[in-house]
Formats: structure tokens, sequence, C-alpha cells
């Protein structure tokens, strides 16, 4: 015991003198991140032998002069949110292995007794799980930065397709990352052990709910980005052309349309008029007024749409998907609208729907499509149904519910 107190005392007085270096050479150590060397001048020969041996400076070569360490440089990045400089490292194979490790050597510990051995290995396990949680948020927030800074301020379609490439990559990396994380083994792990159930199952489990959450925003918002850049850019080149029109021919005078008996078609085009209206759903009179209405709408007829083979293939490849997103949400607004039809006391069955049409869908994405569909309505059209989630727990370790099938129901008829 007292070589573990010896070992954490000397551990102790290491680390507060060399954090007291880099404060006390602050300014040095700054001029070297934005510059290529550290300028000597302002350091003693003392005091640069001193950053030496702590690692906080090198010197590549003989002949070169001396640079930050690559982790100081990381950490300065870090801290200042430097985007240029930032490398997020999501190393999470090497990180479940040492977890593995350290629950063993956490189970043994307690076997033998070994309680302040087993204190510090539970220590060492929070750590690990705090900057695995930690890597997955800042390469998140790396991301939320690349799009207000590289991703925003871009001026050319190329740069911004590049931009969406290179961050739909580091997203692909991050999903692949959290993919390794298997909850069916670590809870075979920890077997019956409450604190590290509650550390790598209950705790982790919503940490990386809330990291999926964030990739999903993410995503959305850089197709939300791109449609918006391509519609001002769209609009740009209009402007831009008929600018250039202008100066080639400085005479043209716009005809006056409103006098010709033959207008072109592509100003003979007016904005329809759209009369304000909304249904009030939480009047029940009115609810067979509101269900004839529905009824009677017509089924939307969609046309394949063509796509340019001169498009690029990423582009084709986002219109494909913003397709299958589109048709997937209309099929279950589909799904809404024969509830509301049926008026059916036990409710329709998700499920029964998908294998009764004979959509393609898998069933996974199709309850999720259901349930998210609900969730997006506002709180008063929510009152107009019931979603009834037919579920069970996972395992016997695992509190974990697993949806099975969602039954819907008006909540008129029920």
């Amino acid at each position: 015991m007292s070589e573990v107190h010896t070992l954490e005392s000397r551990l102790l007085t290491t680390g507060t003198e060399r954090l007291a270096l880099l404060g006390k050479h602050a300014d040095a150590l700054m001029q070297g991140y934005t510059r290529d060397e550290v300028p000597l001048e302002a350091l003693t020969d003392a005091a640069l032998r001193k950053l030496l041996a702590a690692r906080i400076l090198w010197r590549p070569d003989e002949q070169g002069g001396v640079k930050l360490s690559p982790k100081v440089r990381d950490l300065i990045a870090e801290m200042l949110a430097d985007e240029t400089r930032r490398h997020v490292n999501a190393d999470v194979a090497e990180t479940l292995e040492l977890i593995r490790s350290l629950v063993q050597s956490y189970r043994e510990a307690r076997s033998r007794g070994e309680y302040w051995q087993q204190e510090q290995q539970l220590l060492r396990l929070r750590q690990e799980v705090d900057d695995l949680n930690g890597r997955f948020a800042d390469a998140i927030d790396s991301l939320w930065q690349r799009l207000n800074s590289d991703f925003g301020f871009v001026s050319r379609l190329n740069d911004k397709i590049r931009e969406n490439h290179r961050a739909q990559k580091q997203i692909e990396r991050l999903l692949d990352g959290l993919t390794l994380i298997d909850f069916d083994e670590l809870i075979d792990l920890v077997g019956s052990d409450g604190t590290l159930r509650k550390l790598l199952i209950s705790q982790l489990q919503q940490q990386l709910s809330q990291h999926y959450t964030s990739l999903r925003e993410v995503q959305r918002r850089l197709t939300e980005l791109m449609a918006r850049f391509r519609q001002q850019q769209s609009q740009s080149r209009l402007v831009a052309g008929m600018a250039a029109f202008l100066r080639e021919h400085p005479g043209f005078v716009p005809g006056n349309y409103a006098r010709r008996s033959e207008v072109p078609a592509l100003v003979n085009r007016a904005t329809p008029l759209v009369a304000a209206a909304a249904p009030a759903l939480d009047r029940h009179q009115d609810a067979a007024v509101l269900s004839e209405l529905i009824r009677q709408l017509p089924v939307p007829v969609h046309s394949p749409q063509t796509v340019e083979a001169a498009q690029p293939a990423e582009q084709q490849q986002e219109s494909h998907v913003a397709a299958r997103q589109q048709a997937l949400k209309q099929d279950v607004e589909r799904f809404y609208l024969t509830v509301v039809d049926e008026a059916d006391v036990s409710g329709v069955s998700a499920l029964g729907y998908l294998h009764a049409r004979e959509l393609e869908w898998q069933d996974e994405i199709w309850l999720f499509q259901v349930i998210a569909e609900y969730q997006s309505l506002p709180r008063s059209e929510q009152r107009a149904f019931r979603l009834h989630q037919e579920e069970s727990q996972a395992s016997s370790y695992n509190h974990v519910r697993l949806i099975h099938d969602v039954t819907l129901t008006l909540a008129i008829s029920a």
C-alpha cells in the first residue's frame, strides 16, 4: 500500500510541475503553435531543457528548430476548437479492449477481497467510458463547427460537394465506431454486478442514443444546407445570365406583354391563391365531416422523375435517397388516412398494413417511421390518435424494450 501511495504522490508532483511549465511559458508555446517553430530567444537554456525533458517541446532533427510536441499541439487545438488542426481520435476498438481488461481486473480484485484495488479499477473504468463518450461528442461538435465554417462559406458548388463528402465520410466513421459497441457482449461481461451494469449498460446506452440523435441532426442539416445552396446558385445563375445578355444587347427593351394576344408560356404564370383554413380537430361534432373530407381526397399519382445523364454520381445518389425518404413518408401518411377511414375500435396494425399492401419497406424502418410520424404531429393532432406499442424486454439482464408492432387507433372512435 505504501508503494502505491508513493507512486501516486510522484505522479501528482510531476504532473503539477509540467502543468506549471505550460503556464509559465504560455507566450512562447502559443507563438510556436501559430508559427512553424518555437522562438528560442523567449526561452532560457534551463527552461528549454526542462520543456524538452517534459516532452512539451521536441527537436525533429539536429539541423531543424524546436517545435511543439504533437500531443501539446492537439491539446491547444482542442481547447481553442481550431478546426484546421483539430484531430478527433475515436479508436473504439482499442478502448473496448481496454474496458474488457479492466472489467476482468475489477472482478479478480473483488474475488480476492482487495477493495482498494477494486476501487482503482472502477475509477479507471469510469475514466475510459467518459473518454469514449467525450471523443464521440468532440467529433460531433467538430462536424457542427465545420457546417458553420468550411461548409457554410464556400462559394462554388464543387467545393460544397467536397465538404459535404468529407463530412459524410466522418459520419460514416463515427457510425462504424458506434456499431462496434455490442451491448449483448457487455451484458455477458459484467454479469450481475450492479455497479458495472449501471456504468457499462444503462449510462453508456443512454449516451450512445444521444450520439445517434446528434448524428441524425447533422445529416439533416447537411442535406438542408446543400439544397439551399443549390437553390441560391440557380437564382444567381439566372441573374448572371440576364446581366450577360444585357451587356451583349445594350439596347434591349422588354416588350409590353400585357398588350399582346399571345403571351409566352414563361411569362404567363401566376401564383395560385391558397385560402386560409384550419380544421378544428378538437371538435368531436365535426369528426364525421372531417372524415368524409379526408376520404374524398384523391390519391396522389407519382410520376417517375427523370435524372439527367450529366448529373454527378453523388447528386444522383442524394436524389435517390431523398426520393426514397419521400416515398416512405407518403406511404405512412396513407396508413394514417386508412386508420381515419376505417375508424376501427380495435385499431390498425402497422405491420399488418405493411404486409397486406405488400410494401417493400423493412419492418424496422416502417415501424420507426410510423412512430416518428406520430411524434412529429402537433399536440392537438396527437390527441386524435392512440398509439399502442407491442413490446417486450430484451433479456433478463437487459431492461431495453424491443418494439414488435404498433397499433394505431382513432381516438374519436375509441
